[in-house]
């Protein structure tokens, strides 16, 4: 599972005195253990530990455009650290062209034939997609797609 991963490597980072890698799998745990007590649960399925991971690259990413506007190159490499670490435990990334192929697909299946429909081929993509590549760029090949 997804979870013995995280803290496998967690204890890895602590032995190797990794900071980068450390403080990075402790926010995951915390946002990992937030989720389980919103939910309710035991413990979280591998799709659910995904999905908590892309929203925390998110962040980041969201974060990289201010401190560029700012000029912060420390929390620049700090934060691009954060994000090949956090990227470690996704299933392995779709290509551009891999993508433009199932994003082809799903607007054949829908039939989908103006931007107005993006929402229906994105319902359509999303369960196929998920944590394969960026909502970001998926949202674009479909714009790019549909006239």
């Amino acid at each position: 599972m997804l979870i013995e991963k995280i803290e496998t490597d967690l204890k890895n980072a602590m032995k190797e005195k990794n900071e980068l890698t450390l403080s990075t799998l402790r926010m995951v745990k915390a946002a990992v253990k937030n989720k389980e007590i919103e939910k309710k649960v035991k413990s979280l399925s591998d799709q659910e530990l995904i999905e908590i991971i892309q929203k925390q690259i998110k962040q980041r990413r969201d974060s990289l455009v201010d401190f560029e506007k700012a000029g912060r190159s420390d929390l620049i490499k700090k934060e691009k650290g954060e994000i090949t670490v956090l990227e470690q435990y996704l299933p392995k990334q779709l290509t551009e062209s891999e993508l433009k192929t199932i994003v082809q697909k799903a607007v054949q299946a829908t039939g989908a034939k103006t931007k107005a429909d993006m929402g229906r081929v994105m319902k359509e993509l999303m369960p196929q997609i998920a944590g394969k590549a960026d909502g970001k760029q998926v949202s674009q090949i479909v714009s790019s797609l549909l006239p």
